[in-house]
Protein backbone atom coordinates (compact mmCIF):
# COMPACT_ATOMS: atom_id res chain seq x y z
CA UNK A 1 0.00 0.00 0.00
CA UNK A 2 1.07 3.20 -0.91
CA UNK A 3 0.19 5.94 1.68
CA UNK A 4 -0.49 9.35 0.93
CA UNK A 5 -2.54 12.71 1.81
CA UNK A 6 -4.42 14.72 -0.25
CA UNK A 7 -6.02 18.58 -0.06
CA UNK A 8 -6.24 21.07 -2.63
CA UNK A 9 -5.32 25.09 -2.65
CA UNK A 10 -8.38 27.42 -3.27
CA UNK A 11 -7.23 28.18 -6.87
CA UNK A 12 -7.98 24.20 -7.52
CA UNK A 13 -4.72 23.09 -7.56
CA UNK A 14 -4.60 19.59 -6.13
CA UNK A 15 -1.90 18.00 -4.17
CA UNK A 16 -0.96 14.80 -3.02
CA UNK A 17 1.79 14.11 -0.84
CA UNK A 18 3.83 10.28 -0.02
CA UNK A 19 6.41 10.14 2.53
CA UNK A 20 9.02 8.11 1.70
CA UNK A 21 11.99 8.58 4.53
CA UNK A 22 14.33 5.43 2.77
CA UNK A 23 15.62 7.97 0.65
CA UNK A 24 17.05 11.33 0.47
CA UNK A 25 15.43 11.88 -2.82
CA UNK A 26 12.35 13.63 -3.43
CA UNK A 27 10.09 13.60 -6.57
CA UNK A 28 8.10 16.49 -7.55
CA UNK A 29 5.76 15.42 -10.27
CA UNK A 30 3.38 18.27 -11.88
CA UNK A 31 0.99 16.93 -14.32
CA UNK A 32 -1.63 19.15 -16.51
CA UNK A 33 -4.72 18.02 -17.54
CA UNK A 34 -4.12 18.37 -21.26
CA UNK A 35 -2.83 16.57 -24.33
CA UNK A 36 -3.14 15.98 -27.98
CA UNK A 37 -6.50 14.85 -27.85
CA UNK A 38 -7.81 19.00 -26.65
CA UNK A 39 -6.27 20.22 -30.36
CA UNK A 40 -7.50 22.10 -32.74
CA UNK A 41 -8.09 19.31 -35.57
CA UNK A 42 -6.47 22.22 -37.95
CA UNK A 43 -3.61 23.63 -35.16
CA UNK A 44 -2.03 19.83 -34.02
CA UNK A 45 0.72 19.35 -32.01
CA UNK A 46 0.47 21.97 -29.63
CA UNK A 47 0.50 19.94 -26.23
CA UNK A 48 3.79 18.30 -27.17
CA UNK A 49 5.44 22.26 -28.90
CA UNK A 50 4.35 23.42 -24.70
CA UNK A 51 5.49 20.63 -23.58
CA UNK A 52 8.97 22.42 -24.94
CA UNK A 53 7.98 25.61 -25.01
CA UNK A 54 7.93 24.87 -20.74
CA UNK A 55 11.76 24.63 -20.66
CA UNK A 56 11.84 28.26 -22.68
CA UNK A 57 12.51 30.62 -19.93
CA UNK A 58 9.94 32.37 -17.43
CA UNK A 59 9.62 35.82 -16.19
CA UNK A 60 12.00 35.43 -13.67
CA UNK A 61 14.12 32.60 -14.13
CA UNK A 62 15.53 32.88 -18.04
CA UNK A 63 17.36 29.53 -17.47
CA UNK A 64 15.19 26.63 -16.18
CA UNK A 65 17.83 24.08 -16.23
CA UNK A 66 20.47 26.54 -14.77
CA UNK A 67 18.93 26.66 -10.99
CA UNK A 68 18.11 22.81 -10.48
CA UNK A 69 21.35 21.54 -11.59
CA UNK A 70 23.27 23.86 -9.20
CA UNK A 71 20.98 22.10 -6.36
CA UNK A 72 21.71 18.20 -7.56
CA UNK A 73 18.17 18.05 -9.53
CA UNK A 74 17.08 16.27 -12.84
CA UNK A 75 14.08 17.08 -14.54
CA UNK A 76 12.56 16.31 -17.60
CA UNK A 77 8.65 15.81 -19.49
CA UNK A 78 6.25 14.03 -21.52
CA UNK A 79 3.36 14.60 -23.61
CA UNK A 80 0.54 12.28 -24.33
CA UNK A 81 -2.52 12.45 -26.33
CA UNK A 82 -4.02 12.90 -22.82
CA UNK A 83 -1.91 14.64 -20.43
CA UNK A 84 1.44 16.65 -20.63
CA UNK A 85 3.50 15.59 -17.41
CA UNK A 86 6.70 17.73 -15.77
CA UNK A 87 8.79 15.96 -13.19
CA UNK A 88 11.67 17.04 -10.83
CA UNK A 89 14.15 14.73 -8.75
CA UNK A 90 16.11 16.72 -6.10
CA UNK A 91 18.03 16.10 -2.59
CA UNK A 92 15.15 16.32 -0.52
CA UNK A 93 16.83 19.91 1.45
CA UNK A 94 16.56 21.86 -1.84
CA UNK A 95 12.81 21.32 -2.67
CA UNK A 96 12.21 24.65 -2.70
CA UNK A 97 13.77 24.94 -5.33
CA UNK A 98 11.11 22.66 -7.50
CA UNK A 99 8.64 24.62 -6.20
CA UNK A 100 10.08 28.21 -7.02
CA UNK A 101 10.93 27.06 -10.74
CA UNK A 102 7.24 25.21 -11.42
CA UNK A 103 5.02 28.01 -10.18
CA UNK A 104 7.04 30.83 -11.61
CA UNK A 105 6.75 28.84 -15.29
CA UNK A 106 3.04 28.26 -14.73
CA UNK A 107 2.48 31.71 -13.19
CA UNK A 108 4.43 33.73 -15.92
CA UNK A 109 5.77 31.90 -18.87
CA UNK A 110 7.92 33.96 -20.63
CA UNK A 111 6.15 33.99 -24.31
CA UNK A 112 9.34 35.38 -26.63
CA UNK A 113 9.70 35.31 -30.21
CA UNK A 114 12.85 33.70 -29.76
CA UNK A 115 12.06 31.17 -27.63
CA UNK A 116 9.07 30.31 -29.83
CA UNK A 117 11.06 30.23 -33.02
CA UNK A 118 13.64 28.18 -31.06
CA UNK A 119 11.68 25.52 -29.55
CA UNK A 120 9.46 25.45 -32.59
CA UNK A 121 12.33 24.42 -34.55
CA UNK A 122 13.50 21.84 -32.14
CA UNK A 123 9.76 20.37 -32.52
CA UNK A 124 10.11 20.06 -36.17
CA UNK A 125 13.69 18.78 -36.55
CA UNK A 126 12.25 15.95 -33.71
CA UNK A 127 9.13 15.28 -36.09
CA UNK A 128 11.76 14.91 -39.12
CA UNK A 129 13.99 12.24 -37.33
CA UNK A 130 11.71 10.58 -35.40
CA UNK A 131 8.90 9.90 -37.29
CA UNK A 132 9.86 11.07 -41.40
CA UNK A 133 13.47 9.73 -41.34
CA UNK A 134 13.30 6.90 -39.37
CA UNK A 135 12.58 3.43 -40.22
CA UNK A 136 8.64 2.17 -39.35
CA UNK A 137 8.58 5.72 -37.64
CA UNK A 138 5.38 6.95 -39.32
CA UNK A 139 3.30 3.81 -38.72
CA UNK A 140 1.17 6.10 -35.91
CA UNK A 141 0.78 8.94 -38.60
CA UNK A 142 -1.01 6.40 -40.60
CA UNK A 143 -2.71 4.17 -37.95
CA UNK A 144 -4.48 6.49 -35.59
CA UNK A 145 -6.18 8.00 -38.49
CA UNK A 146 -7.18 4.87 -40.12
CA UNK A 147 -8.58 3.71 -36.97
CA UNK A 148 -10.51 7.11 -35.72
CA UNK A 149 -12.45 8.73 -37.86
CA UNK A 150 -13.77 11.07 -35.23
CA UNK A 151 -11.89 11.55 -31.97
CA UNK A 152 -9.00 13.45 -31.75
CA UNK A 153 -7.03 10.70 -31.03
CA UNK A 154 -6.84 10.51 -35.12
CA UNK A 155 -3.57 12.13 -34.95
CA UNK A 156 0.00 11.73 -32.83
CA UNK A 157 0.46 13.87 -30.40
CA UNK A 158 3.61 15.09 -32.26
CA UNK A 159 0.97 16.26 -34.75
CA UNK A 160 -1.07 15.76 -37.81
CA UNK A 161 1.45 17.46 -40.08
CA UNK A 162 4.71 19.77 -39.91
CA UNK A 163 2.60 22.66 -41.52
CA UNK A 164 0.70 23.09 -37.99
CA UNK A 165 3.72 23.89 -35.78
CA UNK A 166 5.43 25.80 -39.07
CA UNK A 167 2.40 28.02 -38.64
CA UNK A 168 1.81 28.73 -34.75
CA UNK A 169 1.41 32.31 -34.26
CA UNK A 170 2.08 33.79 -30.36
CA UNK A 171 -1.54 34.54 -30.49
CA UNK A 172 -2.02 30.36 -30.72
CA UNK A 173 0.50 29.93 -28.48
CA UNK A 174 -0.66 32.12 -25.41
CA UNK A 175 -4.13 31.38 -25.93
CA UNK A 176 -3.72 27.60 -25.83
CA UNK A 177 -1.41 28.33 -21.97
CA UNK A 178 -3.78 30.60 -20.47
CA UNK A 179 -7.00 27.75 -21.33
CA UNK A 180 -4.62 24.58 -20.06
CA UNK A 181 -1.97 25.75 -17.75
CA UNK A 182 -4.15 26.56 -14.79
CA UNK A 183 -3.64 25.42 -11.75
CA UNK A 184 -7.14 23.68 -11.43
CA UNK A 185 -6.19 21.87 -14.57
CA UNK A 186 -3.35 20.21 -12.63
CA UNK A 187 -2.34 17.84 -10.32
CA UNK A 188 1.02 18.10 -8.07
CA UNK A 189 2.53 15.05 -6.24
CA UNK A 190 5.37 14.83 -4.01
CA UNK A 191 6.90 11.76 -2.56
CA UNK A 192 10.12 11.67 -0.40
CA UNK A 193 11.14 12.29 2.93
CA UNK A 194 8.74 14.99 3.01
CA UNK A 195 5.88 16.05 5.48
CA UNK A 196 2.20 17.08 4.36
CA UNK A 197 2.86 20.79 6.31
CA UNK A 198 5.94 20.95 5.02
CA UNK A 199 4.58 20.52 1.10
CA UNK A 200 1.02 22.49 2.02
CA UNK A 201 3.34 25.73 2.99
CA UNK A 202 5.24 25.24 0.04
CA UNK A 203 2.61 24.84 -2.15
CA UNK A 204 0.85 27.88 -0.87
CA UNK A 205 3.93 29.75 -1.02
CA UNK A 206 4.68 29.26 -4.50
CA UNK A 207 1.33 28.51 -5.94
CA UNK A 208 -0.89 29.74 -4.25
CA UNK A 209 -1.72 32.90 -5.53
CA UNK A 210 -1.49 32.24 -9.43
CA UNK A 211 -5.27 32.87 -10.32
CA UNK A 212 -7.16 29.88 -11.24
CA UNK A 213 -8.20 29.76 -14.85
CA UNK A 214 -12.15 28.86 -16.57
CA UNK A 215 -13.54 25.77 -15.51
CA UNK A 216 -12.66 23.66 -18.75
CA UNK A 217 -15.45 21.16 -20.00
CA UNK A 218 -14.42 18.33 -22.57
CA UNK A 219 -16.73 17.98 -25.00
CA UNK A 220 -14.79 15.27 -27.22
CA UNK A 221 -16.42 13.87 -30.71
CA UNK A 222 -16.92 9.90 -29.43
CA UNK A 223 -15.62 7.71 -31.90
CA UNK A 224 -18.83 5.56 -34.06
CA UNK A 225 -18.69 1.89 -33.73
CA UNK A 226 -16.57 0.68 -36.40
CA UNK A 227 -18.90 -1.26 -38.91
CA UNK A 228 -16.55 -2.46 -41.82
CA UNK A 229 -12.97 -3.38 -41.73
CA UNK A 230 -10.42 -0.63 -42.58
CA UNK A 231 -6.79 -1.32 -44.38
CA UNK A 232 -4.33 0.56 -45.81
CA UNK A 233 -0.94 -0.67 -47.62
CA UNK A 234 2.39 1.37 -48.08
CA UNK A 235 5.74 0.94 -49.15
CA UNK A 236 8.41 2.45 -47.76
CA UNK A 237 12.41 2.07 -47.64
CA UNK A 238 12.78 -0.35 -43.99
CA UNK A 239 13.94 -3.39 -43.79
CA UNK A 240 11.45 -5.86 -43.67
CA UNK A 241 7.57 -6.35 -43.87
CA UNK A 242 5.25 -5.71 -40.76
CA UNK A 243 1.65 -5.78 -39.90
CA UNK A 244 -0.16 -3.69 -37.37
CA UNK A 245 -3.73 -4.93 -36.36
CA UNK A 246 -5.56 -2.20 -34.47
CA UNK A 247 -8.99 -2.90 -32.63
CA UNK A 248 -10.92 -0.45 -30.77
CA UNK A 249 -11.02 -1.44 -26.42
CA UNK A 250 -12.86 0.66 -23.58
CA UNK A 251 -11.41 3.70 -22.21
CA UNK A 252 -9.00 3.75 -19.33
CA UNK A 253 -11.38 3.77 -16.26
CA UNK A 254 -13.74 0.84 -17.90
CA UNK A 255 -13.92 -2.25 -15.58
CA UNK A 256 -12.77 -4.97 -18.73
CA UNK A 257 -9.98 -2.41 -18.92
CA UNK A 258 -8.01 -5.25 -16.87
CA UNK A 259 -9.25 -7.97 -18.84
CA UNK A 260 -7.90 -6.45 -22.34
CA UNK A 261 -4.56 -5.86 -20.49
CA UNK A 262 -3.78 -9.01 -19.00
CA UNK A 263 -5.30 -10.42 -22.40
CA UNK A 264 -2.40 -8.25 -23.94
CA UNK A 265 0.23 -9.79 -21.77
CA UNK A 266 -1.19 -13.60 -22.20
CA UNK A 267 -0.78 -13.08 -26.00
CA UNK A 268 2.93 -11.42 -25.62
CA UNK A 269 4.64 -10.96 -22.44
CA UNK A 270 7.56 -12.62 -22.81
CA UNK A 271 9.15 -15.64 -24.08
CA UNK A 272 6.60 -17.81 -22.85
CA UNK A 273 3.56 -15.89 -24.27
CA UNK A 274 1.63 -17.55 -27.14
CA UNK A 275 2.20 -15.37 -29.63
CA UNK A 276 6.63 -15.74 -29.46
CA UNK A 277 5.96 -19.34 -28.90
CA UNK A 278 3.85 -19.99 -31.49
CA UNK A 279 4.81 -17.08 -34.33
CA UNK A 280 8.46 -16.72 -33.25
CA UNK A 281 9.70 -19.89 -31.83
CA UNK A 282 7.57 -22.89 -34.16
CA UNK A 283 6.60 -21.33 -37.30
CA UNK A 284 9.75 -18.82 -37.50
CA UNK A 285 7.23 -16.56 -39.69
CA UNK A 286 8.46 -13.36 -37.54
CA UNK A 287 11.97 -11.26 -36.04
CA UNK A 288 8.89 -10.10 -33.05
CA UNK A 289 5.61 -9.90 -32.51
CA UNK A 290 3.70 -8.05 -29.90
CA UNK A 291 0.36 -7.32 -28.28
CA UNK A 292 -0.13 -3.85 -26.31
CA UNK A 293 -3.41 -1.43 -25.34
CA UNK A 294 -3.10 2.03 -25.56
CA UNK A 295 -4.82 2.12 -22.08
CA UNK A 296 -5.77 5.72 -23.05
CA UNK A 297 -8.36 7.85 -20.73
CA UNK A 298 -10.99 7.86 -23.81
CA UNK A 299 -11.90 4.25 -26.10
CA UNK A 300 -8.57 3.17 -27.16
CA UNK A 301 -7.02 0.56 -29.22
CA UNK A 302 -5.76 -3.59 -28.75
CA UNK A 303 -2.87 -3.45 -31.23
CA UNK A 304 -1.23 -6.67 -32.71
CA UNK A 305 2.22 -5.77 -34.63
CA UNK A 306 4.93 -8.45 -36.33
CA UNK A 307 8.19 -7.86 -38.30
CA UNK A 308 8.20 -10.35 -40.98
CA UNK A 309 10.93 -13.31 -41.83
CA UNK A 310 12.88 -12.83 -44.96
CA UNK A 311 10.53 -14.36 -47.49
CA UNK A 312 7.44 -14.67 -45.46
CA UNK A 313 4.03 -13.09 -46.70
CA UNK A 314 2.55 -10.75 -44.37
CA UNK A 315 -0.67 -12.77 -45.37
CA UNK A 316 0.67 -15.69 -43.10
CA UNK A 317 1.79 -13.37 -40.54
CA UNK A 318 -1.79 -12.24 -40.35
CA UNK A 319 -3.27 -15.60 -40.57
CA UNK A 320 -1.06 -16.56 -37.62
CA UNK A 321 -2.08 -14.11 -35.02
CA UNK A 322 -5.82 -14.56 -35.83
CA UNK A 323 -5.67 -18.34 -35.81
CA UNK A 324 -3.94 -17.13 -31.97
CA UNK A 325 -6.50 -14.81 -31.57
CA UNK A 326 -9.53 -17.63 -32.27
CA UNK A 327 -8.43 -20.20 -30.03
CA UNK A 328 -8.97 -17.25 -27.06
CA UNK A 329 -12.17 -17.03 -28.36
CA UNK A 330 -12.78 -20.60 -28.66
CA UNK A 331 -11.26 -22.76 -26.02
CA UNK A 332 -10.51 -19.72 -23.53
CA UNK A 333 -7.40 -19.76 -21.16
CA UNK A 334 -6.50 -22.28 -18.23
CA UNK A 335 -5.91 -20.86 -14.62
CA UNK A 336 -2.51 -21.53 -14.59
CA UNK A 337 -1.78 -19.33 -17.54
CA UNK A 338 -3.74 -16.64 -16.37
CA UNK A 339 -2.10 -16.32 -12.80
CA UNK A 340 1.44 -16.63 -14.51
CA UNK A 341 0.70 -13.24 -16.41
CA UNK A 342 -1.25 -11.84 -12.84
CA UNK A 343 1.91 -12.26 -11.34
CA UNK A 344 4.38 -10.79 -13.83
CA UNK A 345 1.91 -7.82 -13.32
CA UNK A 346 1.71 -8.18 -9.82
CA UNK A 347 5.90 -8.12 -9.76
CA UNK A 348 5.97 -5.09 -12.28
CA UNK A 349 3.67 -2.79 -9.94
CA UNK A 350 5.90 -3.46 -7.10
CA UNK A 351 9.21 -3.01 -8.65
CA UNK A 352 7.65 -0.04 -10.33
CA UNK A 353 6.61 1.46 -6.80
CA UNK A 354 10.27 1.37 -5.68
CA UNK A 355 10.94 4.65 -7.44
CA UNK A 356 9.71 7.76 -5.56
CA UNK A 357 9.42 9.25 -8.82
CA UNK A 358 7.09 6.52 -10.00
CA UNK A 359 5.02 6.67 -7.01
CA UNK A 360 4.65 10.42 -7.67
CA UNK A 361 3.89 10.22 -11.28
CA UNK A 362 1.55 7.21 -10.46
CA UNK A 363 -0.49 9.01 -8.16
CA UNK A 364 -0.96 12.04 -10.11
CA UNK A 365 -1.87 9.94 -13.38
CA UNK A 366 -4.73 7.51 -10.23
CA UNK A 367 -6.18 10.68 -9.06
CA UNK A 368 -6.71 12.38 -12.82
CA UNK A 369 -7.82 9.05 -14.13
CA UNK A 370 -10.42 8.27 -11.27
CA UNK A 371 -8.78 8.65 -7.75
CA UNK A 372 -5.17 8.74 -6.19
CA UNK A 373 -6.43 5.38 -4.62
CA UNK A 374 -6.45 3.66 -7.75
CA UNK A 375 -2.73 3.19 -7.19
CA UNK A 376 -3.63 1.07 -4.45
CA UNK A 377 -7.04 -0.73 -6.16
CA UNK A 378 -5.20 -1.77 -9.73
CA UNK A 379 -3.58 -5.05 -7.73
CA UNK A 380 -6.93 -6.21 -6.73
CA UNK A 381 -8.87 -5.22 -10.22
CA UNK A 382 -5.89 -7.26 -11.88
CA UNK A 383 -6.28 -9.99 -9.43
CA UNK A 384 -10.13 -10.49 -9.92
CA UNK A 385 -10.17 -10.59 -13.95
CA UNK A 386 -11.43 -14.54 -14.42
CA UNK A 387 -10.75 -16.72 -17.62
CA UNK A 388 -14.49 -16.56 -18.52
CA UNK A 389 -14.04 -12.08 -18.52
CA UNK A 390 -10.80 -12.56 -20.50
CA UNK A 391 -12.33 -14.85 -23.43
CA UNK A 392 -15.76 -13.23 -23.44
CA UNK A 393 -13.97 -9.57 -23.95
CA UNK A 394 -11.43 -11.16 -26.67
CA UNK A 395 -14.45 -12.17 -28.69
CA UNK A 396 -16.07 -8.71 -28.66
CA UNK A 397 -12.72 -7.15 -29.24
CA UNK A 398 -11.92 -9.41 -31.95
CA UNK A 399 -14.28 -9.19 -34.64
CA UNK A 400 -13.35 -7.87 -37.92
CA UNK A 401 -15.67 -5.23 -38.53
CA UNK A 402 -13.60 -3.86 -35.40
CA UNK A 403 -9.99 -4.04 -37.16
CA UNK A 404 -7.90 -1.46 -39.15
CA UNK A 405 -4.89 -3.21 -40.53
CA UNK A 406 -1.54 -1.27 -42.08
CA UNK A 407 0.31 -3.50 -44.33
CA UNK A 408 3.79 -1.78 -43.94
CA UNK A 409 6.05 -3.11 -47.03
CA UNK A 410 9.11 -2.87 -48.19
CA UNK A 411 10.52 -1.70 -50.99
CA UNK A 412 13.35 -4.10 -51.48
Amino acid sequence: MIQYEKFSLENGLKVIVHKDETTPIVAFNLLYDVGARDENENRTGFAHLFEHLMFGGSENIPNFDGPLQEVGGENNAFTSNDITNYYITLPKQNIETAFWLESDRMKSLAFTEKSLEVQRSVVIEEFKQRYLNQPYGDVWLLLRPLAYSRHPYKWATIGKEIKHIEEASMDDVKSFFLKHYRPNNAILSVAGDVTRDQVEVLAKKWFGDIPAGEKLVRDLPKEPEQLQPRSLTVERDVPSDAIYKAYHICNRTDEKYYAADLLSDLLSRGDSSRLFQKIIKEKELCSNVNAYITGDMDEGLFVLTATANDGVSLEEIELALLEEVDLVITDGISPEELQKVKNKVASSQAFSNTSVLNKAMGLAIAELTKDAELINEEKELYAQVSEEEIQQYAKQIFKPTNCSTLYYKSKK
